[in-house]
């Protein structure tokens, strides 16, 4: 248990800070692009209202609308761009490749041709940024260059990723480093709860059983009578449940069960056999449905316990005059156990909680029956020693299912 505190402590750490990374990372890359996107459109603007050419004059060339990144009088200087004129039926009229040295006259129709297929008046074709407009009767296709503001943009792009990697992965070396200290005091105060329900199980039996033993001798003196009754009946409860205290406690506290290969179908049909009577005796009806011949590596006497536990809860809690159903059958190279009653009443928060130490759904019900609510909290013990899975759900509202998913 308090390895997988420390591994979803690590887990919760580094999933927050992956998430906080990537909006960091991600909102400064996307806000860089759209200023590239937008310093390179102003460029565009200037060839288109200079007819897709650099101004004969270069003094009437505003390069300070050109965005930040392109703002300086060296800019008509810097620029690489070309520009091809079609006609109305797409006809390639004339190209301007004088400003341009990696793109010949031959390549334009190539480029204005892809540019065309994109269907849209601004887009990238390779790195070049390109503007369709109408000019005249005819269009107009402006390609400017931007190969070097998007490498710029690359390794920008790159470099932060290779720096948040690096942060990353020294954060999560702190983490592993630190979640031992930082899990130390609720691992003390879980040791010491454990102990304490331990060492209390033992020393309340020695009490309980001296209360029994001396019901027991004046029930011979004076007679049979309802307050020894009720006396001896409260003393065998609290010693069961000082037991069961005592078993959750050393089950949670085991590193490994002994686990041996034995034959899970028999065990499981001899122990559900044992839950025919009690469950006829209150007007209910047991179904076992195990397939034969399933073996199984664990534990042989937990696994039983937990039968006993969800027949026993099942017996107790169903609906009067309904059926009981247990299942046993191969999933995979694991195998699912499943009991399935019939409930009166049972809502989300039962559903939620039913595993919980001394959790009841019904308070007064359970008094009744002798439960406490706690042998529920020990099957899921059981469960997870056999690294296996639990979980309960309610179907068509009155169908109550618990569901225990045992590895290969």
């Amino acid at each position: 248990m308090i390895q997988k505190l420390r591994v979803r402590f690590v887990a919760a750490s580094m999933l927050s800070l992956l998430l906080v990374l990537l909006i960091i990372l991600g909102g400064l890359n996307i806000f860089n692009y759209q200023s590239i996107l937008s310093d390179v459109d102003s460029v565009l603007g200037l060839l288109r209202d200079n007819d897709g050419a650099l101004p004969d004059v270069l003094g009437d060339f505003d390069w300070r609308e050109a965005g930040p990144r392109y703002q300086s009088p060296e800019l008509p200087y810097e620029i690489r761009f070309f520009s091809a004129l079609l006609d109305e039926e797409g006809n390639l009229l004339s190209a301007d490749t004088e400003n341009i040295f990696a793109v010949d006259g031959e390549s334009v129709a190539d480029y204005v041709q892809k540019a065309l297929r994109a269907g849209s008046a601004s887009g990238f074709v390779g790195d070049y940024r390109f503007l369709v407009y109408d000019e005249g009767a005819n269009t107009r296709v402006i390609f400017l260059d931007c190969g070097r503001v998007l490498a710029g943009f690359r390794d920008v792009l790159f470099n932060g990723i290779l720096i948040a990697l690096a942060g990353y992965a020294a954060v999560f070396v702190l983490v592993i480093l630190l979640s031992g200290r930082i899990v130390k005091p609720f691992v003390r105060g879980y040791e010491r709860q454990r102990r304490f329900i331990t060492d209390a199980g033992h020393e309340i039996r020695t009490p309980l059983t001296v209360i029994d033993a001396d019901a027991e001798l004046l029930e011979m003196e004076v007679g049979p009578n309802e307050w020894l009754g009720d006396i001896r009946a409260q003393t065998r409860r609290l010693t069961a449940l000082a037991g069961d205290l005592v078993a959750l406690a050393r089950m949670e506290e085991r590193e490994a069960l002994p686990m041996i290969d034995f034959p899970l179908s028999d065990i499981v049909r001899e122990t559900a056999e044992s839950f025919q009577a009690p469950a006829r005796t209150r007007g209910k009806r047991l179904e076992i449905r195990v397939r034969e011949g399933i073996s199984y590596c664990g534990n042989e006497k937990s696994i039983c316990q937990l039968v006993s536990i969800l027949l026993d809860n099942a017996v107790k809690y169903a609906a009067a005059q309904s059926v009981i159903a247990l299942w046993l059958e191969r999933r995979g190279r694991g195998v699912r156990l499943r009991v399935e009653n019939r409930v009166e009443s049972f809502s989300r928060e039962d559903l939620e909680n039913m595993f919980e130490r001394f959790y009841r759904a019904d308070a007064s019900r359970n008094s009744a029956s002798g439960g406490y609510g706690i042998g529920l909290s020990i099957a899921r013990a059981v469960v997870q020693a056999h690294r296996g899975r639990i979980h309960a759900a309610l179907r068509d509202g009155h169908t109550l299912a618990i569901t225990v998913d045992l590895p290969g």
